[in-house]
């Protein structure tokens, strides 16, 4: 025990790790001093940046979502519009095709009628022919007949 009562007497020597003088003030001022510099130089610079960053972000992303949303809209809105040209299609096609069908039967109709016209006006000329070629055949006759009886009539 007496080489710790001796240690005790003789002191801490100075500059140890408790001693209390100026040095710990002057250690806190530059503490301060540096945060104050680091502060001001560095983490606000920093802090601004990060902060405009995320806000930069924010705004694209909400850019984003209401481009997206609009794209969309559009998106509904062409096959909107994409299925209603294809039941006008499907409805002028169809239109097409019965004024195609009306079209053939009016031809069909007027050609058929046209054929019986025809047909008509040949039988009604074939029968004022055959009519005119009787008359023409009955008139000869007769004159046959009439020359038979004067030559007969005449040799007789």
């Amino acid at each position: 025990m007496t080489s710790w009562l001796l240690l005790a007497e003789a002191g801490v020597p100075e500059g140890g790790l408790f001693d209390l003088d100026a040095t710990l003030p002057l250690m806190a001022v530059q503490v301060v001093l540096l945060t104050f510099i680091l502060n001001s130089l560095f983490f606000r610079p920093v802090g601004r940046a990060v902060e405009d960053r995320e806000s930069f972000i924010s705004t694209s992303r909400a850019d984003a979502k209401q481009k997206l949303a609009q794209v969309e809209r559009l998106e509904s809105d062409l096959k909107e519009q994409l299925k209603d040209a294809r039941q006008q299609s499907q409805k002028l096609i169809q239109e097409a095709e019965q004024e195609m069908d009306r079209l053939y039967r009016d031809a069909l109709a007027a050609a058929t009628a046209d054929a019986n016209a025809s047909r008509e006006q040949a039988r009604r000329e074939i029968d004022a022919e055959r009519d005119q070629a009787m008359t023409q055949l009955n008139k000869d006759a007769d004159k046959l007949g009439d020359l038979i009886v004067s030559r007969l009539l005449a040799t007789s």
